[in-house]
């Protein structure tokens, strides 16, 4: 069989997103799963940064026609405006759906979730104005706006799976539209360097969100191909036979030697995987040649 999707595991240390906040109280997502909790990031909140940092939401345009929502026209569509890879709905006139050629899982936390509350204030931004209106902190807190505040916080080894249809990149059935090989294979590349190098803003902080482990490659099937076979328990990799049977199918292993996993060592002599680097290297290649572009 041909092989048409590429398929995508990543354990990475990342921070979750937040949900509903309560006053001044933020918690973050989670999600309930073996009778323990754990913390996500939503795939929403995930492909929307994997979207912006790989710099296919440059050319988004919207438009508000009862629900705010992608704009499309005829001109304006998937194999034109890379914004519309990951699928639209426009329902202005007549109704148009395309799904999206990217899939992606929530990034689901490999221990369950120990809650850490961080506690702030804006001390220094109310002292400032009750310095400029000569009034007194202490005594006129609520006037001048002090604000304590409080938020659950959560960065850990997460896993998420990403799976991508090659065979609809670029393509738009609903205006019979489609894109070049080679604007499918920078679409293709540039989410997979945002993967690579995967940088997030949370809570005004910067966090490394990149892959310190990844498997993966080409596929015939359009599945999240490692999804069932890729977990950590207490900062271990566990190289299942399962896992090693898949990765012996055609697919390759990244790995960033950092210490993040307690069994590193193993890893390297068990699945002999490459650098995060040369693995993203050698999967754009595959890509070029899957299309038909030179490198």
């Amino acid at each position: 069989m041909k092989k048409n999707a590429l398929t995508l595991t990543v354990v990475a240390n990342m921070t979750s997103n937040y949900s509903e906040g309560l006053g001044n109280i933020a918690s973050v997502q989670k999600v309930f799963k073996n009778r323990k909790v754990y913390t996500i990031r939503s795939r929403e909140s995930l492909k929307n940064a994997l979207m912006v940092q790989a710099g296919m939401y440059e050319d988004l345009q919207t438009e508000v026609n009862v629900a705010t929502q992608k704009l499309v026209t005829e001109e304006l569509n998937a194999a034109t405006c890379r914004a519309l890879e990951g699928g639209y709905m426009s329902t202005k006139g007549t109704t148009y759906v395309r799904k999206s050629s990217i899939y992606l899982t929530d990034a689901i936390s490999c221990e369950s979730f120990v809650n850490e509350t961080r506690f702030h204030n804006n001390l220094y931004l109310a002292g400032n104005y009750a310095k400029a209106q000569g009034k007194n902190i202490q005594n006129d807190a609520g006037a001048v706006g002090l604000m304590p505040y409080q938020y659950e916080y959560d960065k850990s080894l997460k896993v998420y799976s990403m799976t991508i249809d090659l065979e609809m990149v670029g393509k738009d059935e609903n205006f019979d539209a489609e894109a070049s090989a080679q604007e499918k294979t920078e679409r293709i590349e540039a989410i997979l360097r945002a993967v690579e190098t995967l940088s997030l803003v949370v809570k005004g902080n910067l966090d490394n969100a990149e892959p310190v482990f990844v498997v993966g490659g080409l596929s015939d099937r359009k599945t999240h191909y490692f999804e069932n076979v890729v977990h950590v328990e207490e900062d271990r990799l566990l190289l299942s036979e399962d896992l090693k049977t898949k990765l012996a199918q055609g697919y390759r292993a990244g790995l960033l030697k950092s210490k993040m996993f307690l069994n590193e060592k193993e890893i390297e002599e068990e699945l002999c995987p490459l650098s995060i680097i040369e693995f993203f290297d050698l999967l754009v290649e595959d890509v070029k040649a899957y299309y038909g572009v030179e490198s």
